[in-house]
Protein backbone atom coordinates (compact mmCIF):
# COMPACT_ATOMS: atom_id res chain seq x y z
CA UNK A 1 0.00 0.00 0.00
CA UNK A 2 1.22 3.48 -0.75
CA UNK A 3 0.00 4.72 2.59
CA UNK A 4 2.46 2.42 4.30
CA UNK A 5 5.21 3.40 1.92
CA UNK A 6 4.49 7.05 2.58
CA UNK A 7 4.74 6.58 6.33
CA UNK A 8 8.06 4.84 5.89
CA UNK A 9 9.36 7.54 3.57
CA UNK A 10 8.49 10.33 5.99
CA UNK A 11 10.74 8.82 8.67
CA UNK A 12 13.57 10.49 6.79
CA UNK A 13 12.40 14.08 6.89
CA UNK A 14 14.96 16.74 6.17
CA UNK A 15 17.26 18.34 8.73
CA UNK A 16 17.27 22.10 9.20
CA UNK A 17 20.48 22.31 7.19
CA UNK A 18 18.91 20.45 4.29
CA UNK A 19 15.80 22.64 4.38
CA UNK A 20 18.08 25.68 4.37
CA UNK A 21 19.97 24.23 1.39
CA UNK A 22 16.68 23.68 -0.44
CA UNK A 23 15.55 27.23 0.33
CA UNK A 24 18.86 28.66 -0.88
CA UNK A 25 17.82 27.80 -4.43
CA UNK A 26 14.92 30.22 -3.99
CA UNK A 27 17.43 32.75 -2.62
CA UNK A 28 19.67 32.27 -5.66
CA UNK A 29 17.17 32.18 -8.50
CA UNK A 30 15.41 35.38 -7.44
CA UNK A 31 18.34 37.23 -9.00
CA UNK A 32 17.10 36.02 -12.38
CA UNK A 33 13.42 36.76 -11.76
CA UNK A 34 13.97 40.27 -10.49
CA UNK A 35 16.95 41.49 -12.46
CA UNK A 36 16.06 39.95 -15.81
CA UNK A 37 12.26 39.61 -15.90
CA UNK A 38 10.90 42.23 -13.49
CA UNK A 39 13.16 45.13 -12.57
CA UNK A 40 16.02 45.77 -15.01
CA UNK A 41 16.26 43.83 -18.25
CA UNK A 42 12.52 43.92 -19.01
CA UNK A 43 12.59 47.71 -18.85
CA UNK A 44 15.91 47.80 -20.76
CA UNK A 45 14.54 45.58 -23.51
CA UNK A 46 11.32 47.54 -24.02
CA UNK A 47 12.74 51.07 -23.73
CA UNK A 48 16.28 50.72 -25.16
CA UNK A 49 16.89 47.48 -27.08
CA UNK A 50 13.58 47.74 -28.96
CA UNK A 51 12.69 51.26 -27.92
CA UNK A 52 9.79 53.57 -28.67
CA UNK A 53 9.18 53.23 -32.41
CA UNK A 54 6.38 55.76 -32.59
CA UNK A 55 3.77 53.53 -30.93
CA UNK A 56 4.21 54.38 -27.23
CA UNK A 57 6.24 51.18 -26.63
CA UNK A 58 3.34 48.91 -27.64
CA UNK A 59 5.48 46.94 -30.11
CA UNK A 60 8.26 46.56 -27.53
CA UNK A 61 5.78 45.39 -24.88
CA UNK A 62 4.27 42.90 -27.32
CA UNK A 63 7.67 41.44 -28.25
CA UNK A 64 8.58 41.12 -24.57
CA UNK A 65 5.33 39.28 -23.84
CA UNK A 66 5.87 37.06 -26.89
CA UNK A 67 9.35 35.99 -25.72
CA UNK A 68 8.12 35.12 -22.23
CA UNK A 69 5.09 33.28 -23.60
CA UNK A 70 7.24 31.12 -25.90
CA UNK A 71 9.49 30.10 -23.01
CA UNK A 72 6.47 29.20 -20.87
CA UNK A 73 4.98 27.19 -23.70
CA UNK A 74 8.18 25.13 -23.84
CA UNK A 75 7.79 24.42 -20.11
CA UNK A 76 4.17 23.35 -20.65
CA UNK A 77 5.31 20.73 -23.16
CA UNK A 78 8.32 19.36 -21.27
CA UNK A 79 7.82 19.80 -17.49
CA UNK A 80 5.53 16.77 -16.84
CA UNK A 81 7.72 14.56 -19.06
CA UNK A 82 10.88 15.52 -17.20
CA UNK A 83 9.07 15.05 -13.88
CA UNK A 84 8.12 11.50 -14.82
CA UNK A 85 11.73 10.61 -15.64
CA UNK A 86 12.99 12.25 -12.42
CA UNK A 87 10.61 10.14 -10.30
CA UNK A 88 11.42 6.88 -12.09
CA UNK A 89 15.18 7.35 -12.12
CA UNK A 90 15.44 9.32 -8.82
CA UNK A 91 17.33 12.06 -10.66
CA UNK A 92 15.76 15.28 -9.39
CA UNK A 93 19.14 16.77 -8.43
CA UNK A 94 20.65 15.88 -11.80
CA UNK A 95 17.85 17.60 -13.73
CA UNK A 96 18.01 20.55 -11.33
CA UNK A 97 21.75 20.88 -12.01
CA UNK A 98 21.22 20.93 -15.78
CA UNK A 99 18.57 23.65 -15.58
CA UNK A 100 20.75 25.69 -13.19
CA UNK A 101 23.79 25.62 -15.46
CA UNK A 102 21.69 26.42 -18.55
CA UNK A 103 20.16 29.42 -16.77
CA UNK A 104 23.58 30.70 -15.72
CA UNK A 105 25.09 30.44 -19.22
CA UNK A 106 22.20 31.98 -21.17
CA UNK A 107 21.71 34.78 -18.62
CA UNK A 108 25.39 35.73 -18.76
CA UNK A 109 25.12 35.96 -22.57
CA UNK A 110 22.60 38.81 -22.25
CA UNK A 111 25.66 41.04 -21.96
CA UNK A 112 26.02 40.84 -25.74
CA UNK A 113 22.51 42.16 -26.47
CA UNK A 114 22.83 45.76 -27.66
CA UNK A 115 20.24 48.34 -28.83
CA UNK A 116 18.67 47.01 -32.02
CA UNK A 117 19.66 43.37 -31.34
CA UNK A 118 16.00 42.44 -30.92
CA UNK A 119 16.12 38.85 -32.22
CA UNK A 120 19.18 37.97 -30.17
CA UNK A 121 17.58 39.44 -27.07
CA UNK A 122 14.35 37.53 -27.63
CA UNK A 123 16.19 34.24 -28.20
CA UNK A 124 18.24 34.55 -25.01
CA UNK A 125 15.19 35.52 -22.97
CA UNK A 126 13.30 32.48 -24.29
CA UNK A 127 16.17 30.11 -23.48
CA UNK A 128 17.13 31.58 -20.10
CA UNK A 129 13.54 31.89 -18.88
CA UNK A 130 12.81 28.33 -20.01
CA UNK A 131 15.80 26.97 -18.07
CA UNK A 132 14.94 29.05 -15.01
CA UNK A 133 11.28 27.98 -15.09
CA UNK A 134 12.13 24.30 -15.39
CA UNK A 135 14.44 24.62 -12.39
CA UNK A 136 11.59 26.25 -10.47
CA UNK A 137 9.50 23.09 -10.98
CA UNK A 138 12.42 20.78 -10.23
CA UNK A 139 13.26 22.40 -6.87
CA UNK A 140 9.57 22.43 -5.88
CA UNK A 141 9.41 18.63 -6.40
CA UNK A 142 11.58 18.16 -3.30
CA UNK A 143 9.03 19.91 -1.03
CA UNK A 144 6.79 16.93 -0.06
CA UNK A 145 9.86 15.03 1.21
CA UNK A 146 11.15 17.79 3.48
CA UNK A 147 8.63 17.61 6.31
CA UNK A 148 5.21 16.45 7.51
CA UNK A 149 2.08 17.85 5.83
CA UNK A 150 1.37 20.19 8.74
CA UNK A 151 4.75 21.89 8.20
CA UNK A 152 4.77 22.31 4.42
CA UNK A 153 3.24 25.77 4.59
CA UNK A 154 6.01 27.06 6.85
CA UNK A 155 8.73 25.35 4.78
CA UNK A 156 7.38 26.71 1.50
CA UNK A 157 6.94 30.16 3.04
CA UNK A 158 10.50 30.08 4.37
CA UNK A 159 11.81 29.31 0.89
CA UNK A 160 9.87 32.13 -0.75
CA UNK A 161 10.83 34.59 2.01
CA UNK A 162 14.51 33.70 1.68
CA UNK A 163 14.10 34.14 -2.07
CA UNK A 164 12.84 37.68 -1.68
CA UNK A 165 15.73 38.46 0.65
CA UNK A 166 18.10 37.13 -2.02
CA UNK A 167 16.40 39.30 -4.58
CA UNK A 168 16.79 42.30 -2.28
CA UNK A 169 20.55 41.76 -2.12
CA UNK A 170 20.98 41.06 -5.83
CA UNK A 171 18.81 43.81 -7.23
CA UNK A 172 19.80 46.30 -4.53
CA UNK A 173 23.44 45.94 -5.51
CA UNK A 174 22.56 46.20 -9.20
CA UNK A 175 20.47 49.35 -8.84
CA UNK A 176 23.13 51.08 -6.73
CA UNK A 177 26.23 49.98 -8.65
CA UNK A 178 24.98 49.55 -12.23
CA UNK A 179 22.41 52.32 -12.21
CA UNK A 180 19.29 52.90 -14.28
CA UNK A 181 18.06 50.97 -17.32
CA UNK A 182 18.57 53.70 -19.89
CA UNK A 183 20.36 54.28 -23.18
CA UNK A 184 22.76 56.77 -21.58
CA UNK A 185 23.77 54.18 -18.97
CA UNK A 186 23.79 51.18 -21.31
CA UNK A 187 27.50 50.32 -21.04
CA UNK A 188 27.11 49.82 -17.28
CA UNK A 189 23.65 48.32 -17.09
CA UNK A 190 24.42 45.69 -19.75
CA UNK A 191 26.42 43.90 -17.00
CA UNK A 192 23.13 42.96 -15.34
CA UNK A 193 23.11 39.61 -17.18
CA UNK A 194 26.59 38.45 -16.05
CA UNK A 195 25.92 39.70 -12.51
CA UNK A 196 22.59 37.82 -12.24
CA UNK A 197 24.27 34.70 -13.63
CA UNK A 198 27.18 34.94 -11.19
CA UNK A 199 24.88 35.53 -8.21
CA UNK A 200 22.80 32.48 -9.14
CA UNK A 201 25.91 30.37 -9.77
CA UNK A 202 27.52 31.06 -6.39
CA UNK A 203 24.57 31.27 -3.99
CA UNK A 204 22.91 28.04 -5.20
CA UNK A 205 25.95 25.93 -4.24
CA UNK A 206 24.51 25.01 -0.77
CA UNK A 207 21.53 23.44 -2.53
CA UNK A 208 23.69 20.91 -4.32
CA UNK A 209 25.84 20.26 -1.23
CA UNK A 210 23.07 19.63 1.31
CA UNK A 211 19.88 18.64 -0.52
CA UNK A 212 19.39 14.87 -0.64
CA UNK A 213 17.99 12.65 -3.38
CA UNK A 214 15.62 10.38 -1.45
CA UNK A 215 14.06 8.32 -4.22
CA UNK A 216 15.06 4.80 -5.17
CA UNK A 217 15.95 4.55 -8.87
CA UNK A 218 14.38 1.90 -11.06
CA UNK A 219 16.83 -0.17 -13.10
CA UNK A 220 18.17 1.26 -16.35
CA UNK A 221 17.49 -0.24 -19.73
CA UNK A 222 14.55 1.92 -20.78
CA UNK A 223 14.95 5.19 -22.67
CA UNK A 224 14.01 8.49 -21.04
CA UNK A 225 11.48 9.11 -23.81
CA UNK A 226 9.76 5.78 -23.13
CA UNK A 227 9.72 6.40 -19.38
CA UNK A 228 8.30 9.90 -19.78
CA UNK A 229 5.52 9.06 -22.24
CA UNK A 230 4.36 5.92 -20.42
CA UNK A 231 4.34 7.40 -16.92
CA UNK A 232 2.67 10.65 -17.94
CA UNK A 233 0.03 8.74 -19.90
CA UNK A 234 -0.65 6.53 -16.86
CA UNK A 235 -0.83 9.54 -14.54
CA UNK A 236 -3.30 11.32 -16.83
CA UNK A 237 -5.56 8.26 -16.61
CA UNK A 238 -5.18 8.23 -12.81
CA UNK A 239 -5.97 11.92 -12.37
CA UNK A 240 -9.60 10.97 -11.85
CA UNK A 241 -8.47 9.88 -8.37
CA UNK A 242 -7.10 13.37 -7.74
CA UNK A 243 -10.12 15.52 -8.55
CA UNK A 244 -9.26 18.18 -5.98
CA UNK A 245 -5.74 18.55 -7.33
CA UNK A 246 -7.14 18.86 -10.86
CA UNK A 247 -9.63 21.54 -9.77
CA UNK A 248 -6.94 23.40 -7.89
CA UNK A 249 -4.57 23.36 -10.86
CA UNK A 250 -7.38 24.85 -12.95
CA UNK A 251 -7.78 27.62 -10.39
CA UNK A 252 -4.02 28.06 -10.38
CA UNK A 253 -4.06 28.48 -14.16
CA UNK A 254 -6.13 31.64 -13.82
CA UNK A 255 -4.47 33.07 -10.70
CA UNK A 256 -0.94 32.59 -11.98
CA UNK A 257 -1.88 34.20 -15.29
CA UNK A 258 -2.52 37.33 -13.27
CA UNK A 259 0.66 36.91 -11.22
CA UNK A 260 2.84 36.48 -14.31
CA UNK A 261 1.34 39.61 -15.85
CA UNK A 262 2.33 41.59 -12.76
CA UNK A 263 5.82 40.06 -12.58
CA UNK A 264 6.47 40.80 -16.25
CA UNK A 265 4.91 44.27 -16.46
CA UNK A 266 4.88 45.88 -12.99
CA UNK A 267 8.08 47.87 -13.43
CA UNK A 268 7.31 48.53 -17.09
CA UNK A 269 3.96 49.92 -15.87
CA UNK A 270 5.80 52.12 -13.39
CA UNK A 271 8.03 53.51 -16.12
CA UNK A 272 5.39 53.98 -18.84
CA UNK A 273 2.15 54.76 -16.95
CA UNK A 274 3.23 56.16 -13.59
CA UNK A 275 6.35 57.85 -14.98
CA UNK A 276 8.43 57.32 -11.87
CA UNK A 277 11.93 58.56 -11.19
CA UNK A 278 14.86 56.20 -10.71
CA UNK A 279 15.01 56.71 -6.93
CA UNK A 280 11.29 55.94 -6.61
CA UNK A 281 11.74 52.80 -8.70
CA UNK A 282 14.51 51.69 -6.32
CA UNK A 283 12.34 52.36 -3.28
CA UNK A 284 9.49 50.42 -4.86
CA UNK A 285 11.79 47.47 -5.42
CA UNK A 286 12.78 47.42 -1.73
CA UNK A 287 9.17 47.76 -0.58
CA UNK A 288 7.98 44.88 -2.77
CA UNK A 289 10.80 42.59 -1.66
CA UNK A 290 10.31 43.24 2.06
CA UNK A 291 6.52 42.94 1.97
CA UNK A 292 6.67 39.84 -0.25
CA UNK A 293 9.04 38.15 2.22
CA UNK A 294 6.71 39.11 5.08
CA UNK A 295 3.73 37.80 3.13
CA UNK A 296 5.42 34.48 2.40
CA UNK A 297 6.43 33.95 6.04
CA UNK A 298 3.22 35.23 7.58
CA UNK A 299 0.83 33.41 5.28
CA UNK A 300 3.03 30.27 5.44
CA UNK A 301 2.45 30.19 9.19
CA UNK A 302 -1.21 31.10 8.73
CA UNK A 303 -1.64 28.28 6.22
CA UNK A 304 -0.62 25.68 8.79
CA UNK A 305 -3.23 27.16 11.18
CA UNK A 306 -6.19 27.82 8.89
CA UNK A 307 -5.57 25.37 6.06
CA UNK A 308 -3.98 25.77 2.65
CA UNK A 309 -7.19 26.33 0.70
CA UNK A 310 -8.53 29.10 2.91
CA UNK A 311 -5.16 30.84 2.95
CA UNK A 312 -4.88 30.62 -0.83
CA UNK A 313 -8.35 32.17 -1.20
CA UNK A 314 -7.33 35.03 1.09
CA UNK A 315 -4.30 35.74 -1.11
CA UNK A 316 -6.53 35.92 -4.20
CA UNK A 317 -8.75 38.50 -2.49
CA UNK A 318 -5.62 40.52 -1.68
CA UNK A 319 -4.64 40.42 -5.34
CA UNK A 320 -8.00 41.81 -6.47
CA UNK A 321 -7.55 44.79 -4.14
CA UNK A 322 -3.95 45.28 -5.29
CA UNK A 323 -4.81 45.30 -9.01
CA UNK A 324 -7.63 47.79 -8.57
CA UNK A 325 -5.24 50.01 -6.62
CA UNK A 326 -2.57 49.74 -9.34
CA UNK A 327 -5.06 50.72 -12.06
CA UNK A 328 -6.59 53.56 -10.04
CA UNK A 329 -3.34 55.20 -8.85
CA UNK A 330 -3.24 58.02 -11.47
CA UNK A 331 -6.94 58.85 -11.07
CA UNK A 332 -6.85 58.68 -7.26
CA UNK A 333 -3.83 60.97 -7.17
CA UNK A 334 -5.55 63.49 -9.45
CA UNK A 335 -8.75 63.35 -7.36
CA UNK A 336 -6.92 63.88 -4.07
CA UNK A 337 -4.98 66.83 -5.51
CA UNK A 338 -8.16 68.45 -6.82
CA UNK A 339 -10.26 68.01 -3.68
CA UNK A 340 -7.70 68.61 -0.94
CA UNK A 341 -5.54 71.25 -2.62
CA UNK A 342 -2.34 69.20 -2.36
CA UNK A 343 0.32 68.36 -4.93
CA UNK A 344 0.86 64.62 -4.57
CA UNK A 345 2.72 62.73 -7.27
CA UNK A 346 1.34 59.46 -8.59
CA UNK A 347 4.73 57.78 -8.19
CA UNK A 348 4.60 58.23 -4.41
CA UNK A 349 1.02 57.01 -4.14
CA UNK A 350 2.17 54.01 -6.16
CA UNK A 351 4.64 53.15 -3.39
CA UNK A 352 1.72 52.56 -1.01
CA UNK A 353 0.12 50.28 -3.59
CA UNK A 354 3.42 48.38 -3.78
CA UNK A 355 3.02 47.23 -0.17
CA UNK A 356 -0.27 45.52 -0.99
CA UNK A 357 1.12 44.02 -4.19
CA UNK A 358 4.16 42.66 -2.35
CA UNK A 359 2.07 40.97 0.32
CA UNK A 360 -0.10 39.42 -2.40
CA UNK A 361 2.88 38.19 -4.39
CA UNK A 362 4.74 36.43 -1.59
CA UNK A 363 1.68 34.87 0.01
CA UNK A 364 0.02 33.52 -3.14
CA UNK A 365 3.13 31.85 -4.53
CA UNK A 366 3.96 30.18 -1.21
CA UNK A 367 0.39 28.98 -0.61
CA UNK A 368 -0.04 27.47 -4.07
CA UNK A 369 3.24 25.53 -3.92
CA UNK A 370 2.43 24.10 -0.49
CA UNK A 371 -1.07 23.06 -1.56
CA UNK A 372 0.31 21.05 -4.47
CA UNK A 373 2.76 19.44 -2.04
CA UNK A 374 -0.15 18.34 0.16
CA UNK A 375 -2.01 16.82 -2.77
CA UNK A 376 1.00 14.98 -4.29
CA UNK A 377 1.93 11.34 -3.55
CA UNK A 378 5.63 11.04 -2.67
CA UNK A 379 6.20 8.43 -5.37
CA UNK A 380 5.10 10.92 -8.03
CA UNK A 381 6.12 14.24 -6.49
CA UNK A 382 8.35 15.37 -9.36
CA UNK A 383 5.73 14.39 -11.93
CA UNK A 384 2.92 16.16 -10.08
CA UNK A 385 5.06 19.25 -9.65
CA UNK A 386 5.69 18.95 -13.37
CA UNK A 387 1.95 19.42 -13.81
CA UNK A 388 2.19 22.34 -11.35
CA UNK A 389 4.86 23.79 -13.61
CA UNK A 390 2.64 23.11 -16.61
CA UNK A 391 -0.27 24.98 -15.02
CA UNK A 392 2.01 27.83 -13.97
CA UNK A 393 3.61 28.35 -17.34
CA UNK A 394 0.47 27.73 -19.36
CA UNK A 395 -0.90 30.52 -17.21
CA UNK A 396 2.10 32.60 -18.21
CA UNK A 397 1.41 31.98 -21.90
CA UNK A 398 -2.28 32.69 -21.52
CA UNK A 399 -1.96 35.81 -19.34
CA UNK A 400 1.03 37.49 -20.93
CA UNK A 401 -0.14 36.97 -24.51
CA UNK A 402 -3.60 38.27 -23.63
CA UNK A 403 -2.15 41.36 -21.99
CA UNK A 404 0.38 41.83 -24.79
CA UNK A 405 -2.38 41.89 -27.39
CA UNK A 406 -4.80 43.88 -25.26
CA UNK A 407 -2.32 46.64 -24.46
CA UNK A 408 -1.66 47.16 -28.17
CA UNK A 409 -5.37 47.98 -28.53
CA UNK A 410 -6.27 49.95 -25.39
CA UNK A 411 -2.95 50.71 -23.67
CA UNK A 412 -1.19 49.22 -20.68
CA UNK A 413 -3.12 50.93 -17.88
CA UNK A 414 -6.58 49.74 -18.93
CA UNK A 415 -5.27 46.29 -19.81
CA UNK A 416 -4.08 45.66 -16.26
CA UNK A 417 -7.72 45.23 -15.18
CA UNK A 418 -7.62 41.88 -16.96
CA UNK A 419 -5.92 40.56 -13.82
CA UNK A 420 -8.99 41.33 -11.69
CA UNK A 421 -11.11 39.00 -13.82
CA UNK A 422 -8.43 36.29 -13.67
CA UNK A 423 -8.20 36.35 -9.87
CA UNK A 424 -11.99 36.37 -9.41
CA UNK A 425 -12.34 33.34 -11.70
CA UNK A 426 -9.58 31.57 -9.73
CA UNK A 427 -11.48 32.24 -6.47
CA UNK A 428 -14.71 30.81 -7.85
CA UNK A 429 -13.01 27.63 -9.08
CA UNK A 430 -11.04 27.15 -5.86
CA UNK A 431 -14.29 27.13 -3.88
CA UNK A 432 -14.86 23.61 -5.27
CA UNK A 433 -11.63 22.23 -3.78
CA UNK A 434 -11.94 19.96 -0.73
CA UNK A 435 -8.56 20.15 1.02
CA UNK A 436 -9.08 17.18 3.33
CA UNK A 437 -10.27 14.93 0.52
CA UNK A 438 -7.34 15.98 -1.65
CA UNK A 439 -4.81 15.11 1.06
CA UNK A 440 -6.48 11.74 1.75
CA UNK A 441 -6.31 10.90 -1.96
CA UNK A 442 -2.56 11.53 -1.96
CA UNK A 443 -2.01 9.34 1.12
CA UNK A 444 -4.22 6.49 -0.07
CA UNK A 445 -2.95 6.38 -3.64
CA UNK A 446 -1.43 3.17 -4.90
CA UNK A 447 -0.81 1.84 -8.37
CA UNK A 448 -0.67 -1.93 -8.64
CA UNK A 449 0.58 -1.48 -12.18
CA UNK A 450 3.55 0.70 -11.13
CA UNK A 451 6.08 -2.05 -11.67
CA UNK A 452 4.50 -2.97 -14.98
CA UNK A 453 4.15 0.52 -16.49
CA UNK A 454 7.35 0.21 -18.44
Amino acid sequence: MLAANTAKATDDYASRREIFGWAMFDFANQAYTLLIITVVFGELFTTVIVGDRGDNFRLANFLWSLGLALSYLMVVITAPLCGAVMDYRAEKKRFLLFSYLATVVTTAMLFFVQPGYVIMGLLLIVLSNYAYSMGESFIAAFLPELGPPESLGKISGFGWALGYIGGLFAAGFTLVVLGEASADNFERIRWVGPFAAGFFLITAIPTFLWLKERGTPHPRGVSYRHIALNRVTTTLHELRHFKDLTVFLTSLLFSMAGVYIIIAFAFIYGAQVIGWDEDVRNIMFIIVQVTAAAGALGFGWLQDQLGAKRTYQMTLALWVLAIIAIWATPAVTQWVNGHFDVVWQAQYVFLVVGCLAGLSLGSSQSASRALVGLFSPLAKSAEFFGFWGLANKLAGVFGIVMLGVLQTLIGLQASILLCVALFVIAMLICARVNERRGREAALAWESPMESQQL
